[in-house]
């Protein structure tokens, strides 16, 4: 069976920003989706988030999709990079993803190490990349570097800040169908 593993942003839970529509549309689609909640959102730990990842994925398999979103990009990343050799997921989805602390002293424990993108890249079959064009925490600019490190396709949005729930001036965004319809075009 086909599954998916969403995993949440900074302060984000499964039942936050778009993760319900995403699941629904994906279970649709027949794949078993699973929204982990990560530990201690307010205050993310890789050290925390890496381990439960780990444990929800289980096995890796080549029907295997992950999505991530923000930090959730990152935590995937790093668990990219603990697969052994000849062990492959079908593919990742990465919204707003970046490759640094993004000058946030809560996010530089990520950042321990540079992330090693040639690992990274062979441990899964595809990337694509959802950047918004007015992301006022993560620069489009980090789109182009992911595409570049990753070999990844970039889709760019128009206006849809953080795509996260509301928060400051932003709306909340509710569905992001660009994230299951890529799955759709990941999965055989």
């Amino acid at each position: 069976m086909k599954r998916a593993i969403i995993v949440h942003c900074w302060g984000g839970y499964p039942e936050y920003c778009w993760y319900p529509h995403t699941k629904k549309e994906l279970e649709a689609q027949g794949f078993d989706v699973t929204v982990p909640t990560m530990p201690d959102t307010e205050n993310p730990k890789l050290s925390l988030w890496l381990p439960i990842l780990q444990q929800v994925v289980g096995a890796p398999s080549e029907n295997l999709y992950l999505i991530g979103h923000s930090i959730g990009t990152v935590t995937i990343m790093r668990y990219l990079e603990t697969l052994l050799a000849g062990q492959t997921i079908a593919g990742a989805v990465f919204v707003a993803g970046f490759s640094d602390d993004l000058g946030f002293k809560e996010l530089s424990n990520f950042f321990e190490r540079p992330l090693d993108f040639e690992a990274i890249r062979t441990k899964a079959y595809a990337f694509t990349l959802i950047h918004s064009d007015d992301d006022p925490y993560v620069p489009l600019r980090y789109g182009d570097i992911l595409k570049a490190k990753l070999h990844a396709k970039l889709i760019v949005k128009h206006g849809m800040k953080h795509f996260s729930g509301a928060f400051d001036t932003q709306k909340s965004c509710l569905s992001l169908p660009a994230v299951a319809e890529t799955i759709l075009t990941m999965a055989p």
